[in-house]
């Protein structure tokens, strides 16, 4: 449908949008634009596994990644696309500027995306963080790859691997001081990400908007 090229493209943004609402039949804008970051959450969810597992990331040209429309499990949706050739090893001194890297390519979606849509930022990252919190509970219990992820985790949580993203480490806001594992079946993000809104999903089972159990 489009590329990440055309996305950042000012003059297209809109229009990829519109192709996203199309295909997922969501009822406005605002709830396509949530619907697809959660699609990019989980195109840099499976980076920071393969930075964890293989030390390796996506590090290609924003016009060969390409989002197309596909089915899963009876639904229409949007899935991304990567050549192969595009992944690259990871060497250790360059492994925190690898992770900002995916920082920094999660709040430039996120900044075009809120030049044509009325939408919390926050959503947008909770979005990404949502799944990161169960990799990472994956990732940190398993021997084979804890050590790795645990030096991941804190980059992600140092608030200097945020400069000029945010005043302070958004993912260890998020995290509120725990571990990704005491957080799993709680209730984390603190906004809604319109999933109940697209036809064919439903509500989270832990949407704040059921106030169901926290952890404080």
């Amino acid at each position: 449908m489009f590329t990440l090229e055309d996305l950042l493209n000012e003059q297209k943004t809109e229009a990829c949008l519109t192709a996203v609402q199309t295909v997922s039949r969501s009822p406005n804008i605002t709830v396509a634009a949530s619907f697809f970051m959660r699609r990019i959450g989980m195109f840099l969810n499976t980076q920071f596994y393969n930075l964890a597992v293989y030390d390796e990331i996506w590090n290609g040209n924003e016009n060969r990644l390409l989002f197309g429309a596909i089915e899963e499990y009876g639904n229409r949706t949007v899935s991304t696309y990567a050549d192969a050739s595009d992944w690259h090893t990871v060497e250790d001194n360059e492994r925190q500027d690898a992770i900002r890297n995916l920082l920094l390519f999660a709040y430039k979606v996120i900044r075009q995306i809120r030049t044509i849509v009325s939408i919390s930022p926050l959503t947008l990252w909770e979005n990404i963080f949502g799944f990161l919190l169960w990799q990472y509970h994956v990732l940190l219990e398993n021997p084979g790859t804890s050590e790795n992820a645990r030096k991941d985790l804190d980059v992600l949580k140092d608030d200097k691997t945020w400069e000029q993203i945010a005043p302070r480490s958004l993912l260890a806001t998020y995290l509120q001081g725990y571990e990704p594992s005491e957080l799993i079946n709680t209730t984390v993000r603190t906004t809604c990400c319109l999933s109940k809104d697209v036809p064919g999903l439903m509500q989270c089972g832990f949407c704040p908007l059921k106030e169901q159990r926290r952890i404080r």
